[in-house]
């Protein structure tokens, strides 16, 4: 009877491992191939969102095809069609259409001056019309404009020449705002929570946190107003800004930056159903007439509320005791700031005034300034 019972008892453990292996090699698998998918699923968007500007070989070649059948020219396109010292590396934007002009206050006699200065390449004093052509090119793009009309100021790169609508500026060795930069690949899978508590370990020491949220502060009064009209900051975010060795800010990403009269222009074109519909970038915002079904050409919010949202956390962190109640409430007070900065002027002027006071008061003494 017990032999009889042997071989049943022998074999029962053994098939109950190899039952519970299976389930494990199955989840295994299964995990495998959701992680698998989920990756390829991710590049597959990231590279297809890319367009032909993305391809910085087909791109030099339409460029300098026009180069030489005469059709553009620029004090770059030597040394990018010729020469080969220029190459094309890093893509940072596939979107096509990013078009802006002069708003109604700019000064159009200087701004002419100073696009004539960069029009006449070969410096031979007069201007051909490939050199027009490219000029004109370039006119439509917001940040190449920013960069003209703030070239004087320590916070944008340099422009150091153009060839048709590509453009070169300073190489600006720089750190991102919160003194990290994660792949994208590895950024997507942490969760936002975690993302903004990583965000406040790698930062500047508080006094060189001020000195860049005092470039920020400048930046928004100089866009402001400025000699060649007002300009609209319409993504205030972190990744738009960044800083250097010395702790200036500078400015990263332009395109969202964009001139006041052809934001008015556009934005009043445009159908709406809800304030949600008036949107641009990402800080942009305008209201809704539901009696004609168009956005309203006046912004919710003025460029420094949003600035001072962007360094609220930024700058209230590590800040010394016997400052941060008074920049608590200044910066408080201007995130509340309301509708366009020229309803209010002289409490924007004001706010902004005592926000920068306050920060250099503290700094000004110490060698981060």
């Amino acid at each position: 009877m017990a032999r009889g019972l042997f071989p049943w008892g022998l074999f029962r453990k053994p098939l109950h491992i190899q039952a519970k292996l299976s389930y494990m090699h199955m989840k295994y698998l299964f995990f495998s191939w959701l992680a698998v998918f989920v990756g390829s699923w991710i590049v597959y968007v990231e590279y297809s969102s890319y367009t032909e500007l993305c391809r910085g070989h087909d791109c030099k070649n339409s460029i300098c095809d026009k180069y030489r059948k005469g059709v553009i020219d620029g004090s770059a396109c030597s040394s990018l069609c010729e020469k080969d010292t220029l190459y094309l590396g890093k893509c940072f934007t596939a979107k096509p259409k990013s078009q802006a002009k002069v708003g109604d206050q700019a000064n159009i006699a200087d701004l002419a001056t100073q696009v004539l200065s960069i029009t006449d390449a070969n410096k031979d004093g007069h201007i051909s019309l490939p050199e027009a052509r490219s000029t004109w090119a370039l006119l439509q793009l917001n940040e190449f404009l920013l960069a003209l009309v703030l070239q004087d100021r320590e916070h944008t790169p340099k422009l150091l020449g153009f060839c048709g609508d590509l453009y070169v500026m300073e190489k600006v060795p720089h750190s991102p705002l919160y003194g990290i930069s994660l792949p994208w690949i590895i950024e997507v899978w942490i969760p936002a929570g975690v993302r903004r508590s990583m965000d406040q370990w790698f930062t500047p020491s508080w006094p060189h946190k001020a000195k860049i949220a005092i470039g920020l502060l400048e930046l928004v009064e100089d866009v402001f107003h400025g000699t060649f009209g007002s300009f609209l900051m319409c993504d205030v975010s972190a990744t738009s800004f960044g800083y250097n060795d010395r702790h200036d800010l500078k400015v990263m990403d332009a395109r969202y930056i964009v001139p006041e009269a052809i934001f008015q222009e556009d934005i009043r074109q445009q159908r709406c159903d809800a304030d949600e519909d008036c949107l641009y970038g990402a800080d942009c915002l305008t209201s809704c007439d539901l009696t004609k079904h168009r956005c309203t050409p006046e912004v919710t919010r003025p460029n420094l509320a949003k600035a001072c949202e962007a360094l609220k956390d930024y700058i209230l962190r590590g800040a010394p005791s016997d400052v941060r109640e008074e920049l608590e409430k200044q910066l408080y007070a201007c995130i509340a700031l309301k509708g366009s900065a020229e309803q209010m002027e002289i409490e924007h002027s004001l706010i902004l005034n005592n926000l920068k006071s306050l920060l250099w008061k503290k700094i000004s003494h110490t060698k981060d300034s």
